[in-house]
C-alpha cells in the first residue's frame, strides 16, 4: 500500500557519500595536517607514560592524585589500582588507552569549554546547537569510524576522532549549564563593582562554574574510556584490543582480565577528579 512512498527514496545515504567524497578530495591537506598534530601530541603523551619505569608514572599519578583530593585513601586507591593492572600484566595497553584518553581530554576540553561559555552568553546559539549536540551522542558510535578511516586511515588518529564527536557534547553542555546557572546576584555585584566582561568571566563566572566543568571533564574520561574498544576496531592500541581478540576467539578469561582492568582503570580516574564539594 505504500510503495509510492519506497519509490521515492529520499537518497539520504547517497548524499552522505558524497559528502565525504568532497571534503576527502577537496580538504587532503587540512585532514593531513590535523592528523599530523594529534599524532605528535599521541606520541608525546605516549612517551611519557612509556619511558619511565612503571613505578615513576604510578608514583606520579598517586601524587597528582594527592594534590587533587588531600586525603590519603585516593592516592592510595590509585597506587593499589595501577599494581594490580602491572601485577595482571597490561601495563602497556593501559598506558595506551590513557594516550587515548588524555588526548581526547585535550581535545575536548579545549574545544568544549570555550563553546560552552559562548553558547551561554547567546541563548540562540544553544537552541540551535542543542539538536546537533544530540544528534552527535545518539547516533552509533560505529557510524562515527568510517569518515574516520576514510579521511584519517587506520590507527590511533582515527579513533581518537570517533572517541571526541562522541564525547564532545558532554564538556559543552556542562559548560553551558555552570556558566549559565552563575546566580544573577554575583554577576550583578561584578558590574557594579566595575567589572569588564573578561574580567565577570575570569572571576565571577568561571568559578561559579568550576564544578560543573570538572564534571565535564569526568564525563569526558569516563565516555572515552566506553569508546576504548569500539576505537580498537579501527586499529587503535589500548585495552580494546584484547577484548576484541576475546570476542573474535570467544576467550572468556582474556575477556574479563581485560574488561576487569578497564574498570580499574575507570575508577582510578573518577576517584582522582571527583569534585569535593
Amino acid at each position: 500500500m505504500l510503495d509510492w512512498l519506497t519509490e521515492t527514496k529520499i537518497p539520504v545515504g547517497r548524499l552522505a557519500a558524497d559528502g565525504f567524497d568532497w571534503l576527502e578530495s577537496s580538504g587532503g591537506i587540512v585532514f593531513d595536517t590535523i592528523s599530523l598534530w594529534l599524532e605528535t601530541m599521541i606520541d608525546a603523551i605516549l612517551w611519557l607514560l612509556q619511558a619511565p619505569p612503571e613505578l615513576v608514572v604510578i608514583g606520579a599519578f598517586t601524587l597528582f592524585a594527592w594534590v587533587l583530593q588531600r586525603r590519603w585513601q585516593t592516592p592510595l586507591l590509585v597506587a593499589l589500582g595501577f599494581l594490580f593492572i602491572v601485577n595482571q600484566g597490561y601495563w602497556e595497553e593501559t598506558t595506551e588507552s590513557l594516550t587515548l584518553v588524555l588526548s581526547a581530554c585535550v581535545v575536548c576540553m579545549g574545544i568544549g569549554v570555550p563553546v560552552g561559555i559562548w553558547a551561554a552568553h547567546r541563548p540562540r546559539v544553544y537552541a540551535w546547537m542543542a539538536p546537533v549536540l544530540d544528534l552527535m551522542q545518539t547516533l552509533p558510535t560505529f557510524v562515527y569510524l568510517i569518515p574516520a578511516i576514510v579521511f584519517f586511515g587506520i590507527g590511533m588518529v582515527p579513533g581518537l576522532i570517533a572517541t571526541v564527536i562522541f564525547v564532545l557534547p558532554a564538556p559543552i553542555r556542562l559548560t553551558h549549564l555552570g556558566i549559565s546557572r552563575t546566580p544573577v546576584a554575583l554577576v550583578e555585584a561584578g558590574q557594579a563593582f566595575g567589572a569588564t566582561p573578561r574580567q565577570l568571566l575570569w572571576k565571577v563566572e568561571l568559578p561559579s562554574a568550576f564544578p560543573q566543568i570538572m564534571a565535564g571533564l569526568n564525563q569526558t574520561i569516563m565516555l572515552s574510556l566506553s569508546m576504548v574498544v569500539i576505537a580498537a576496531l579501527v586499529g587503535a592500541a589500548g585495552l580494546g584490543v584484547p577484548v576484541v581478540r576475546a570476542l573474535n576467539s570467544v576467550n572468556t578469561s582474556l575477556g574479563f582480565e581485560s574488561g576487569i582492568v578497564i574498570v580499574v582503570v575507570a575508577i582510578v580516574l573518577d576517584r582522582m577528579l571527583r569534585v569535593n564539594r
